[in-house]
């Protein structure tokens, strides 16, 4: 049984050292090498110490999950629709109408290698190693979701923090309901890749 310290130290090192180093201009190939040591780990601890056999959970309530995503997608369709449309409408659906084999590249790019990962780290290895460091549910979800935010501060673009953000919140809840990192994955990729398809791509990083 690791120690509160030891904890605290690594919740330090891997959710605010390393993302903000992100954003420091250095040597790509030296960031690449920090991620895949970082997640090597994570994937270590997951497996060695938190005993996470990485099965589907049983039961899983997918009429409700898909039922509650739905809502919520049809809200953020609304607002990013009307959006892109106010700031630079040429790029409503720009990459989806005008080259649909890299939307689709896109798409699938961003919810197999992007995605599950970042659920791994920011839901499944975050709740099961410092949910119990926190006395009150609600704190420990906003703090999810603001270290989650930060992971995009290489972005530097505020909108991409506050999206992210207000992701983290609800991709926090969706896990803290269900426990299952399928599910936290299938509604992140779902909203990030409606992201994609409404033309505001390029200001995470994807072509447009």
């Amino acid at each position: 049984m690791q120690s509160t310290k030891y904890k605290l130290i690594e919740f330090f090192i891997i959710f605010v050292l390393i993302p903000v180093s992100f954003a420091i201009p250095y040597i790509p190939s030296v960031k690449l090498g920090i991620g895949i040591l970082g997640f090597a780990y994570i994937i270590f601890v997951l497996l060695r110490i938190e005993k996470n056999k990485f099965k589907m959970a049983l039961h899983l309530n997918w009429k409700t999950f898909w039922k509650r995503t739905f809502l919520h997608l049809l809200i953020i369709v609304a607002i990013t629709v009307t959006y892109v449309w106010l700031t630079d409408k040429t790029q409503l659906f720009n990459v989806m109408l005008n080259n649909s084999r890299l939307w689709l590249f896109i798409l699938f790019f961003y919810s197999a290698f992007s995605v599950y990962p970042q659920e791994l780290i920011y839901r499944t290895f975050f709740f099961q190693r410092y949910q119990s460091l926190f006395r009150n549910e609600w704190l420990f979800i906003l703090v999810n979701a603001a270290l989650f935010s930060l992971a995009h501060i290489f972005f530097r673009n505020t909108l991409v923090m506050f999206l992210t953000f207000v992701g983290g919140i609800l991709f926090a809840l969706t896990f803290k309901k269900t426990k299952s990192t399928l599910l936290v994955s299938i509604e992140h990729a779902i909203y990030g890749c409606w992201l994609f398809t409404v033309g505001m791509g390029n200001m995470l990083g994807f072509p447009s």
